[in-house]
């Protein structure tokens, strides 16, 4: 009895850290059927857009005004980071007068993924040592040295 009792107690305290490997799936933005996206006919109005979808997550203007939805679908492990499975940009074009003139249905394999958090820009003297930029600027006549 006791050999079953610790074999017993064995695998339950074996079993305790995969117990605790479980998935969660993330939604965030809006989230929005390609059905929905289908309703929106060429010369719908933006009060007509904003009624079916809502407020958009992002506007443009440039090259006329856009509305932009966005979402994302992160799945994470137990305590580790989230993972970004799955990002959907759905984008309405309108033309001077306000009106729907094109629609656009984007995923991750559209875009490019960029680190927008390390907030680093590129210089062009980064590319060069301290003595280097110095010398450069000094054969540099629009600097005014």
């Amino acid at each position: 009895m006791k050999r079953w009792l610790r074999g017993a107690l064995m695998v339950s305290v074996l079993s305790l850290p995969v117990g605790g490997c479980f998935t969660t799936t993330l939604n965030h933005g809006h989230v929005i059927s390609s059905e929905r996206v289908r309703d929106i006919q060429v010369g719908s109005s933006r009060e007509q857009v904003e009624l079916l979808l809502g407020s958009p997550s992002t506007t443009s203007r440039l090259n006329g005004d856009a509305y932009y939805y966005i979402s994302q679908t992160r799945e994470t492990t137990a305590f580790l980071k989230p993972e970004l499975v799955e990002q959907r940009v759905v984008a309405i074009y309108f033309d001077e007068d306000g009106f729907v003139r094109d629609t656009g249905y984007y995923s991750m394999e559209d875009g490019k993924v960029i680190d927008v958090l390390t907030r680093k820009t590129r210089t062009g003297g980064s590319d060069y040592g301290f003595l280097t930029q110095i010398l450069r600027g000094a054969q540099n006549p629009s600097l005014g040295l």
